[in-house]
């Protein structure tokens, strides 16, 4: 680690002493988390994990105090897609009660009224800086058998270039046995802040768990998120992630399929243009028989941007009869876009179906030629291609709303932009 990055995560442990006495929950989670990320620090390109993603970007930058600006956050509202429905609403990681419309039938609390600070395995430095430092996030609980719905979290960030700020909600989601519930999570933001989420699931037997996300972060911002789902015997987790924001974004999965016969898809696309940089890790494991998981993740690149995707299929002894694939395609719109893809499998049982790959190319010529051939406009003919690209991943959402939010996000993506 770098001096300079060695002062950003001092100034994160400092923080963790003004305040450790303040933050709400147990305190020695929160102490084995601080001894951790101070032996530790922020990644570098030096640790395995980190090797295609360098955190050089937040060399030097101390991170201050959150600062809720009331006229920032209406200014971001309007522009969040309008929904009628049940909203969770998080500024700057704190929970906005008065702005939120509560669920029927499901608990919901916010975490600085309930916290739980010992779900998630401590995986790496940044889930130890959120364990530290969580002051609030939600709390979501469905009961056995019952449909939650649909449900939207929004998170707000509002920074300013001279004042940095960085927030680390951390959420909680609980499906009971035959549990179903849909959550769309959305964040959008204007500034320079570090946002660090992140969120563990527990999907009982059967239950179904939905899960969209939207990251649309400010251009200036930072997006380091982790994900945690434990699925239990027959659940099912439906995932799907479209990354179009943020300077740099790291997006971590890590799932362990305890029960026989659970389900997963963890599907994926991240549209990346100027200099952006976006990381997919994936750790998929199957530890019971009779699972299957599948994931598929594709990336548009242009400019400078770089994209990244690390996925890992890890099968125990016992998981016999698993079933899991993994694909990650990369379509390079420019000559100086880059990706890098690591397809990983690790299997120690012997009746198992599983299989990975990835691609990268460019738009082909000949259906591009085709197009402009028929009048179609030099632009409008490379979208037309990039969103047949694209189509394999969205059309599979299952959420009607929620797909249509993708949609509209990946065609306002290139209208501005020379592809």
């Amino acid at each position: 680690m770098s001096a300079a990055l060695k002062q950003t995560a001092e100034g994160f442990s400092a923080r963790y002493q003004r305040l450790a006495e303040l933050l709400p929950g147990p305190a020695e989670p929160r102490r084995r988390a601080a001894a951790s990320f101070r032996a530790r620090g922020l990644p570098d390109t030096r640790d395995e994990a980190w090797r295609f993603t360098n955190l050089r970007a937040l060399e030097g930058t101390l991170f201050g105090e959150v600062d809720e600006r009331e006229d920032a956050v209406r200014a971001l509202l309007a522009r969040a897609p309008a929904t009628d429905g049940p909203l969770l609403l998080f500024a700057n990681g704190r929970f906005r009660a008065e702005r939120s419309l509560l669920p029927r039938g499901v608990h919901v609390a916010s975490f600085a009224a309930e916290p739980v600070l010992d779900g998630a395995p401590d995986v790496g430095p940044l889930v130890s800086l959120n364990t530290m430092l969580a002051e609030d996030g939600a709390v979501i609980s469905v009961p056995a058998g019952a449909d939650g719905g649909t449900l939207v979290l929004l998170s707000l960030g509002v920074g300013e270039a001279g004042n940095p700020i960085a927030f680390h909600p951390r959420h909680l989601v609980r499906l009971g046995a035959g549990a179903r519930l849909a959550l769309i999570e959305i964040a959008l933001g204007d500034g320079v802040y570090l946002h660090n989420p992140v969120m563990e699931v527990a999907l009982g037997e059967e239950a179904r768990f939905e899960h969209l996300r939207l990251q649309k972060e400010s251009p200036l911002a930072f997006h380091l998120g982790s994900l945690h789902v434990a699925l239990g015997a027959r659940a099912s987790y439906e995932g799907f992630s479209l990354v179009t924001g943020a300077r740099l974004a790291r997006n971590e999965i890590h799932a362990d399929m305890a029960g026989a016969g659970a389900v997963l898809t963890a599907n994926a696309a991240q549209l990346l243009d100027g200099t952006r940089h976006a990381d997919i890790t994936t750790v998929v494991r199957h530890e019971a028989p009779g699972c299957s998981s599948r994931q598929t993740v594709k990336n548009v690149i242009t400019g400078r941007a770089h994209g990244v995707f690390q996925g890992k299929i890890a099968v125990a002894r016992a998981a016999q009869k698993t079933d899991g694939y993994q694909m990650n395609q990369a379509l390079l719109l420019s000559d100086q876009a880059a990706v890098d893809s690591k397809p990983e499998l690790e299997i120690f049982a012997d009746d198992v179906k599983c299989s990975h790959g990835a691609t990268v190319g460019a738009l082909d010529p000949e259906q591009l030629f085709y197009l402009r051939s028929r009048g179609v406009p030099r632009q409008q003919a490379r979208a037309i291609l990039v969103r047949a690209f694209l189509a394999e991943t969205l059309d599979a959402v299952p959420h009607a709303w929620g797909r249509a939010v993708l949609e509209n996000e990946v065609d306002a993506w290139w209208k501005d932009r020379p592809l």
